[in-house]
């Protein structure tokens, strides 16, 4: 239907314009003014079929949401927590071998590696023993112990045969070395008295002497001083003589320890009976008046 209406004003608009051409007497009006209004009229029709055609736009609203929010106070529930249970793993433990010593010499086994160090056992041919460490020199092994006492103790390498692979065991420090206990030397001493004054063919003075010390001697030397007459003699021997008169004489090649025994002086051939005498004796414990001596002064008169 509205495809007629348009084709109606269209023919419309097309007979009045053949009606205005055709026409000459009839007074020519102003075409512009015309037109304008035949373009206002088909214009106006157009607009009111597309008004009838298309419905008016309308703006929808949407409608807004509404979010409703419920609190409720209800305390959560408390369950109980379920016991945990662990199962230990299997624990696995790897065998090492101790590496073990044994000697060629029976060895002594030491607090610490040296000779400094006390002794605590030994290890004996045929024996081993589980070693543990090393010094720092690879010289001595830490061994246990094979006797009784320390658990364990140093043992020197020299004559050592170590099973497996010694230098692959840890390095030890070593203990600090003990303070060196300090042992007397053994002091040779004697004790020394006028005994008597004999004689033969001269005169000499008999003394008793007697090794009171730890040391045993072997050589002598008679220093002795007739102080009236400043007469003064010497003798050196090697071992110990004591002459009895013109009988007889007894020696003594040592005189150990606790021993006691009479020596008989150089002789003066004079009577010196009577006078004031001083003698100096001097022990040696080597032969020929050397090692460790020492020496004794009496005064006396005969």
């Amino acid at each position: 239907m509205s495809h007629s209406r348009r084709t109606y004003l269209l023919l419309t608009f097309l007979l009045a314009a053949s009606f205005a051409c055709a026409i000459p007497a009839i007074p020519m009006q102003d075409t512009g003014a015309i037109s304008t209004a035949a373009a206002q009229t088909v214009i106006a029709g157009l607009t009111q079929n597309a008004q009838q055609v298309l419905p008016s736009a309308t703006m929808e609203t949407l409608p807004t949401p509404t979010f409703t929010f419920t609190v409720t106070s209800e305390a959560p529930a408390i369950t109980a927590s379920p016991t945990l249970t662990f199962t230990p793993l299997p624990i696995f433990t790897a065998t090492s071998t101790v590496p073990l010593m044994s000697v060629s010499v029976p060895t002594n086994c030491r607090s610490g590696p040296g000779k400094v160090y006390g002794l605590q056992g030994a290890l004996l041919v045929g024996e081993t023993a589980e070693v543990y460490g090393r010094d720092p020199t690879n010289r001595y092994w830490y061994i246990r112990n094979p006797d009784s006492g320390a658990e364990f103790c140093w043992a020197w390498g020299e004559y050592a045969t170590i099973s497996g692979s010694p230098l692959l065991l840890p390095v030890l420090t070593p203990p600090p070395t003990p303070t060196p206990t300090m042992t007397p030397t053994p002091a040779p001493a004697f004790d020394l008295e006028f005994n008597n004054a004999d004689t033969c063919s001269g005169w000499w003075m008999d003394l008793r002497v007697k090794n009171t010390g730890a040391l045993s001697f072997k050589s002598v030397t008679i220093q002795i001083k007739d102080q009236v007459t400043e007469v003064e003699l010497t003798s050196y021997a090697d071992g110990f003589t004591n002459l009895d008169g013109c009988l007889k004489s007894a020696t003594k090649d040592v005189l150990n320890p606790g021993d006691s025994f009479i020596i008989s002086s150089p002789q003066f051939d004079y009577n010196p009976t009577g006078h004031d005498f001083r003698a100096i004796v001097t022990l040696c414990t080597e032969k020929g008046q050397k090692g460790a001596c020492i020496s004794k002064k009496t005064n006396f008169k005969p």
